[in-house]
């Protein structure tokens, strides 16, 4: 049954009424619409990893902490916080007097719920639950003081309880409705709330007017999910989108040249290369992965593909990442030292080499296939496969069933190299489909409870030089966060991660 509801002012507040969202002293006006070119399906936060979701949940839920556009940690529903017992106890002060777009209380209570349901049988059916294994339990000390218990110490914790599987949910909503409903219809005590969703075109959502931080700027949040992003910029260049999120490379001199808009970036976390299957035909050999990567002119590429708008990495993280080493140089391009590597190897003319990627993203598709004719040139045939989104994400990559090189984007949202190391590289995680190094997997556990900040920093950096010298990956930039904006759009500033809280963002009429 569609869920989609006509969206219009009236039809918000007669959807909300009965939630208390709105007060008649305090209304917002007008509407912001935004693009994003993915539907994450499911509006829990313990459901995916996508930046997509961060983007859009952000303004649905909130966490204890949270970061400002800034990237810098700040209180959000927790006031403050102590680190107690050598780091392996947390406790928490919860801000009174706020309450989930429901009317139920947020209280101590919906801390603990959130954190036994992430940690238990339900988080396990997610990839959220690996980023919070630290977390032993949380003990209720008052209706508005937790304590946080870890089985060791956990240098990112606070950063990462400001996104994705630590956004505090509703106990009661959630065991009244059940998990199925509150994937479709989300109840968090964000700036704005829940009001329709039709899958794969857009989500509804209203100011919520009794929010505990900034009062939001516009009575409606739409959010329309236009995987086309030619589409997306065309929508935004009629106005009938406000924002499209990450925009294309491609359509910069558009947005640039049309009066009505505004291209506003900045450097940001995510970071965007192919990784290899290591267990099956020629590129279980490290010397002809060496060569695969040898022989691609990756800062060609970002000059003339990505018009300036990304830096080469030599490791998968941004130059924004803590455990980014400037002193690691990816390896050279030299197509000649390339082609003697894979005669060496065995490698015959013509061998057939396969790149699976996501569809839907042009800018990084017509990077690939400048890969495919670079591979060309020192003898190698690529065949570049296209899946969509779901297929790809839930099946292809964790089931191992990828070709010779697989896209890998990563949206580096914790701003730490151990959130992306530990997913990707280490055994047992589903974005690790075949690698298998106990030696690695030692490097990455033993860096995780470190609070010598300078040693854990150093043990980062040697992982990433580990993972280069075995070539698991070709890195290839990392890609400042681009937004295309309607100049009717107030109070706008690009966030490094996608993650925007629009409560701040007005429009003219």
């Amino acid at each position: 049954m569609k869920r989609f509801l006509k969206n219009t002012a009236a039809v918000a507040v007669i959807a909300l009424a009965g939630m208390g969202v709105f007060s008649s002293s305090s209304m917002a006006a007008g509407k912001l619409s935004v693009s994003v070119a993915l539907d994450p399906g499911s509006w829990d936060p313990i459901d995916t990893f996508l930046v997509a979701w961060g983007a859009v949940g952000s303004n649905i839920f909130d966490g204890l902490t949270e970061r400002d556009t800034n990237a810098k940690l700040h209180p959000g529903l927790a006031t403050s916080w102590d680190v107690l017992d050598d780091g392996v106890r947390i406790r928490f002060k919860l801000r009174e007097g706020v309450k989930f777009h429901d009317g139920e209380p947020f209280n101590a209570e919906a801390v603990k719920f959130t954190f036994d349901r992430l940690l238990g049988d339900i988080g396990a059916k997610g990839p959220q639950r690996a980023n919070y294994t630290s977390v032993e339990s949380v003990e209720i000390i008052d209706d508005y003081t937790v304590d946080f218990h870890l089985h060791q110490p956990d240098p990112v914790l606070l950063t990462k309880l400001a996104g994705y599987g630590a956004m505090i949910v509703p106990p009661k909503y959630i065991a009244e409705k059940g998990e199925d409903y509150f994937n479709t219809h989300p109840v968090g005590t964000g700036p704005f709330s829940f009001v329709s969703y039709e899958p794969k075109v857009a989500l509804e959502l209203a100011a919520n007017a009794d929010y505990w931080g900034d009062k939001p700027k516009v009575s409606e949040l739409q959010y329309r999910f236009i995987s086309e992003l030619t589409t997306a910029v065309a929508e935004l260049q009629a106005g009938r989108v406000d924002i499209v999120e990450d925009l294309p490379i491609s359509m910069l001199p558009v947005v640039k040249g049309d009066g009505k808009l505004d291209v506003m970036s900045t450097t940001g976390p995510a970071v965007y290369g192919l990784r290899f299957n290591t267990r099956d035909g020629i590129t279980a050999d490290v010397n002809v992965r060496k060569a695969i990567v040898m022989a691609v002119d990756r800062a060609t590429i970002i000059k003339s593909l990505l018009a300036g708008e990304a830096e080469e990495i030599a490791s998968f993280q941004s130059s924004l990442s803590f455990g980014n080493d400037p002193e690691l140089k990816p390896l050279p391009y030299n197509p000649e030292e390339a082609k003697k590597l894979l005669k060496d190897a065995g490698v015959a003319a013509g061998a057939e080499v396969q790149i699976d990627i996501r569809a839907g993203n042009p800018t990084f598709n017509e990077v690939v296939q400048a890969v495919g004719a670079y591979l060309q040139t020192v003898g190698l045939k690529a065949v570049i496969k296209p899946y969509e989104n779901s297929v790809f994400l839930n099946d292809i990559v964790p089931q191992g069933k990828t070709g010779a090189l697989f896209q890998q984007s990563w949206g580096g949202w914790t701003l730490d190299y151990d959130n992306t190391a530990y997913l990707l590289y280490h055994t047992g995680q589903k974005w690790n489909p075949y690698g298998a190094d106990e030696k690695l997997n030692a490097m990455l556990e033993e860096q995780r409870p470190m609070t010598d900040v300078a040693k854990r920093e150093g043990l980062l950096k040697g992982i990433a030089a580990y993972i280069a010298n075995d070539v698991l990956e070709m890195p290839l930039y990392s890609l400042k966060a681009i937004y295309g904006v309607n100049k009717r759009v107030e109070g706008f500033v690009p966030a490094p991660d996608n993650r925007i809280k629009l409560n701040t963002v007005g429009v003219k009429e």
